[in-house]
């Protein structure tokens, strides 16, 4: 009997170090399938943004059966795919692309993976009255869209890129309800009043050093996660740790974004708990 081959991979920028080939092959190995997985890291290839369109036509005329996306690519892609899911849709911003019968659909498996990291690495009790979110791209869109879903009352965001986060959080009140998004303007006092803490920059990965949050203003009472996994310890958490916060890493993420992508690309379901043993494992020095 001939073995299901799939052919897959990650779209990005300095995304050498990443761990989703790993992810994505040894789930495949463990259910009998041949899965391989590709970085196509346009950094290094001396690509750009303008390439998506031609990098696309060459992978789906290859065969390949979808794609992951990462930064900084995810809002970008929507104009090259033909149809969004209605999650992707919603928050304009796409993670997953596969191919089918001719067509390139857009998914994001980013709002599933951060509500469930939630779910399972905070406490039953932890409060979701008032959170801080730094940053409002196509991760953050991701991780805003789920905090709302998991009954935030009020998200303040900050981004460089002001019209952006004023953007994201007037799509959040038109979906969630209006006042539950707001832009903040003073991260001290913002902060303060938070019941939580959410990085979803790339401050803290390898290459974008330092935190998104001043160290003075942590305070034990909050609970602090960053959607970065190298390192599973970034600075923020180290000092959120350090001032007594709950923490929690990028890598729950980062495995239950990927089971999801992981069952768009080959129709079956993967084991959550495997993925995660396989991630910590490779993680370890």
């Amino acid at each position: 009997m001939t073995q299901p081959r799939y052919l897959t991979g990650l779209i990005g920028r300095d995304i050498q170090a990443s761990l989703s080939p790993m992810l994505h092959e040894s789930e495949g190995d463990a259910q009998g399938l041949r899965l391989i997985y590709r970085l196509f890291d346009l950094a290094a290839d001396g690509m750009g943004v303008e390439d998506l369109p031609r990098l696309l036509d060459a992978l789906q005329l290859a065969g390949f059966a979808g794609v992951n996306v990462t930064h900084p690519y995810k809002q970008a892609i929507t104009a090259h795919l033909d149809e969004l899911s209605p999650q992707a849709q919603q928050i304009g911003s796409v993670n997953t692309v596969v191919f089918s019968a001719g067509r390139r659909i857009g998914y994001n498996t980013d709002i599933y993976g951060f509500a469930q990291n939630l779910r399972a690495g905070l406490s039953p009790d932890a409060r979701f009255g008032r959170v801080v979110q730094m940053g409002a791209g196509g991760a953050g869109a991701a991780t805003a869209h789920a905090l709302m879903e998991l009954g935030v009352g009020e998200l303040t965001l900050f981004d460089p890129a002001q019209q952006r986060a004023q953007e994201l959080a007037a799509a959040l009140n038109a979906v969630h309800g209006a006042g539950r998004a707001i832009v903040g303007d003073d991260l001290p006092a913002s902060v303060a009043a938070a019941d939580g803490i959410v990085n979803a920059t790339p401050i803290g990965m390898k290459g974008y050093p330092g935190s998104a949050i001043p160290q003075p203003l942590l305070r034990p009472a909050l609970w602090v996660t960053d959607i970065v996994y190298f390192p599973l310890e970034t600075q923020l958490l180290r000092d959120a740790r350090e001032a007594g916060c709950a923490t929690l890493d990028g890598s729950g993420m980062t495995v239950y974004q990927a089971v999801r992508a992981f069952e768009h690309f080959t129709g079956r379901a993967a084991d959550p708990q495997r993925m995660s043993r396989n991630f910590r494992a490779a993680l370890k020095p």
